[in-house]
């Protein structure tokens, strides 16, 4: 049952050559990307690290395989930062021997990368585990061009290999999508630890399920955490998002979740917390207390009205706040939308955002697509200047003009950096305004359907 992958490597291509033919994995993770550096810490653990046979080229000779792909970089001029890509392919236990496993790997490799691209193809016995390490070269040697890293290219890859797994009787994973069924974008996303739809809303239903005594309660759960659920297809979204996601589809199938309750049914504990964990039924609104507050209705035209980005992010600090409160046990309400709850763990970067905003007297888009301009000219006037003296630096001079000149260096450098961290969270202010501005809206619908609600109960 052989597993595939592949990543890009943005830093050192001797690096990563170095590390895939060292069975030691000495490299120094500064010089490998993140997720290569979390390979290493992982394997340096290992007693087993002098257990690694056969190294082989394709396209490129075994023993000088970093001087291969270097000249063909060198050759066409290599553009962009991935410099490689690290693959692996790794065996179920006792399957394969050693050998047979290279053979595999070659072949691999030569169906999928071989007829454009050089490959060093190494196996190690580390981790317990025979798996292969593949390093592509980003470069082909045939016309320049770069590899592509496409969606596809990951699932062909296991198409390849399971094809060629078959072909020698050994198991795959059967009907097994590289990405799960995810995105390009929340696979990555995932990878690198942020919490996209799909992680956030099977956490929630994990939370739904632990004290519930039928699929109703599961669903009025959900529903309480601001969740709609469609009863025909059997899907969960949030009111912002594009489209709803099965419940099958996340492992949750009808008979895990019966089976869940079931045990539930017998345990007097879970009674006791389905009792103290009632769905969540809002006594407080606090979007519609903000915007009588501030004098300010998020639901209006464009048109006819200018968004004050500020107050936007102001609105939505506030409401991360609550999420905060609320799951710390300091506030007994909190806000309704799933996706304003997500934002907690960008909270240090919304602070900053808004402060930069306040102190800069940034309120409309006009505003801020002035301060981007203005900063970016400044940064580049300042570049400007430091350029000089660093080129005035290349003719002799008197030590002590020599010093003044480095002096006024590092102030020059010192006054670009913060103008630089203010430049990059003016454009993320940028490119998420919009995208905050729907989702308090969608917030306001729901605290107005909720208030609604409770004033009918009233009645």
């Amino acid at each position: 049952m052989a597993t595939t992958g592949f990543w890009p490597v943005r830093s050192s291509l001797g690096a990563v050559i170095a590390y895939a033919d060292n069975p030691d994995k000495t490299t120094n993770p500064k010089y490998l990307d993140d997720d290569l550096a979390q390979v290493l810490r992982y394997a340096e653990n290992d007693d087993k690290t002098d257990q690694r046979l056969f190294v082989t080229g394709v396209h490129c000779t075994a023993e000088h395989a970093y001087e291969d792909m270097a000249a063909v970089q060198k050759r066409f001029g290599l553009k962009g930062r991935i410099v490689a890509y690290h693959g692996y392919q790794s065996f179920k236990p006792g399957e394969v021997t050693p050998e047979e496993a290279h053979r595999i790997g070659i072949e691999t490799a030569k169906q999928m990368w071989g007829d454009r691209f050089q490959v060093l193809v190494t196996t190690h016995l580390n981790t317990g585990t025979i798996h292969n390490h593949m390093v592509v070269n980003a470069v082909s040697y045939k016309d320049g061009k770069k590899f592509q890293n496409h969606i596809r290219d990951h699932i062909h890859l296991r198409e390849i290999s399971d094809a060629i797994c078959r072909e020698r009787q050994l198991s795959v994973l059967e009907n097994a999508n590289f990405y799960g069924g995810k995105s390009r974008g929340a696979y990555w996303a995932e990878r690198s630890g942020k919490l996209t739809h799909r992680a956030m809303l099977k956490r929630d239903i994990e939370d739904s399920m632990r004290y519930a005594m039928n699929f109703d309660g599961v669903i009025a759960q959900l529903r309480s955490k601001g969740y709609q659920y469609d009863w025909q297809r059997g899907t969960v979204k949030a009111p912002d998002w594009e489209r709803g996601i099965r419940l099958d589809r996340l492992g949750f199938t009808y008979e895990v979740i019966q089976e869940k309750i079931r045990i539930n049914l017998y345990d007097p504990a879970a009674l006791h917390g389905w009792n103290s964990n009632l769905p969540y039924r809002p006594k407080r609104f606090p979007l519609l207390e903000m915007e009588q507050q501030l004098d300010f209705e998020i639901e209006h035209s464009h048109d006819t009205v200018t968004v004050l980005v500020d107050v936007v992010f102001f609105i939505i600090l506030q409401m991360v706040k609550l999420t905060r409160g609320e799951q710390e046990g300091e506030i007994p309400y909190r806000p309704l939308s799933p996706s304003v709850r997500a934002e907690l763990e960008r909270f240090d970067r919304l602070h900053t955002a808004y402060m930069l905003m306040s102190e800069n007297d940034i309120h409309t888009p006009e505003d801020l697509s002035q301060f981007i301009t203005k900063t970016e000219t400044k940064i580049k006037e300042l570049e400007h200047e430091r350029q000089l003296c660093r080129n005035s630096l290349r003719r002799p001079k008197p030590r002590e003009v020599e010093e003044e000149t480095k002096r006024k260096i590092a102030e020059t450098t010192e006054q670009i950096t913060p103008l630089r961290g203010n430049l990059k969270s003016a454009r993320w202010i940028e490119e998420r305004w919009r995208r905050y501005y729907e989702m308090l809206k969608s917030e306001r619908e729901m605290e107005k359907h909720a208030l609604q609600k409770e004033r009918n109960r009233s009645r």
